[in-house]
């Protein structure tokens, strides 16, 4: 089966001048989705982009964080694993070249999960590395996609917050 997926990017960072040269225009642009609020996206500060805006690096990041997250939801569903509270704080590590070009050299997934009780925590575990096996993301990248997960029960959780 195959999916299709339909995204219209805009660039408005014309400033009167167009690319004339590399300082007189905005790396600002709008990303559509159909059906979707749009999102306002620049390149990294690096790159003379706005950091208040997201950024390609920032996305494809998420995008990993979060089909793992899905696919990892979904897994424990089915093993009757109850998830009550799932936070990730990704890294990517890019790397720039010389010659300008560059790379991801790995992202890694930190994912705190907080399950009912203990003695979901193994499978909860353990699901991680299937989870990983399906992302759609992760399968299409040419760089590891590693996690480190915490897993916390709920009384964990309640003692700590």
């Amino acid at each position: 089966m195959k999916h299709q997926y339909n995204v219209r990017i805009k660039w408005t960072g014309n400033q009167g001048q167009g690319t004339r040269s590399y300082q007189a225009y905005s790396r600002d642009h709008i990303i559509s989705i159909p059906d979707k609020n749009d999102i306002y996206g620049s390149s990294d500060p690096a790159f003379r982009g706005d950091k208040s805006k997201h950024n390609p690096e920032e996305l494809l990041v998420s995008a990993l964080s979060t089909c793992h997250m899905l696919w990892y939801l979904h897994l424990c569903a089915q093993a009757g694993v109850v998830v009550i509270a799932y936070e990730d704080q990704a890294l990517g590590i890019m790397e720039e070249e010389k010659h300008g070009g560059g790379r991801f050299i790995k992202v890694t997934l930190n994912p705190i999960v907080t399950v009912a009780n203990t003695s979901m925590v193994s499978e909860a575990e353990r699901l991680h590395h299937k989870a990983n096996e399906l992302c759609f993301i992760a399968n299409s990248v040419n760089f590891p996609v590693m996690h480190q997960a915490l897993t916390l029960t709920a009384d964990e959780k309640q003692t700590t917050s």
